[in-house]
């Protein structure tokens, strides 16, 4: 067998076959509600009534960008949405399959990376937003003040010309790596 499946017998009123006690009971209440045969299942489903239902694991969520999730959610307002996540991604054939699992299996958005990032040439000395177009320089103790203005994800450094900076990881704990 390629795929192991589970099997379980349910009636119209949602109550599942339990083969201990040979009736139907509320999942809750059922000891052995489940098989691995199917034609066993089918067999309860002409002695009993009821019909065969497959127990399957729920798939594992797919991990997104903030830009992906939003293509995925917007899809979910079209007519077609395998066309809308067709047309709106760039990545090719693996991008698209991505997109469609995340839409058919459900999606988790990847927390985005920040970074602190040294100021050249001089030590202990970091960026810090003043505002949405202005970062300074400071030294690590301002830095350490608020925590928020100092780190930055890859979109702020670009956006505040900072590429060329060392940047350092800012791990769960708020701290470098």
């Amino acid at each position: 067998m390629s795929e192991e499946k589970l099997y379980a017998v349910k009636n119209d009123e949602g109550k599942y076959f339990d083969c201990e006690y040979a009736e139907f009971l509320s999942l809750s209440e059922s000891y052995c509600p489940v098989m691995v045969s199917e034609d066993n299942a089918k067999a309860f489903v002409n002695d009993y009534g009821g019909h065969v239902v497959v127990l399957t694991e729920e798939p594992e969520k797919v991990v997104l960008s903030k830009e992906q999730a939003q293509i995925v959610e917007d899809a979910h307002g079209y007519m077609w949405p395998a066309k809308y996540i067709a047309d709106n991604t760039d990545g090719g054939y693996e991008s698209e399959r991505l997109l469609m699992d995340a839409f058919v299996n459900g999606y988790t958005v990847a927390k985005e990376k920040k970074y602190n990032v040294k100021v050249p040439h001089a030590v202990n000395s970091y960026f810090k937003k003043i505002d949405a177009n202005y970062c300074i320089a400071g030294n690590a103790s301002i830095v350490d003040l608020d925590e928020y203005l100092a780190q930055f994800t890859e979109s702020e450094i670009e956006h505040y010309g900072l590429q060329d900076c060392e940047k350092e990881e800012v791990t769960d704990d708020g701290m470098g790596c």
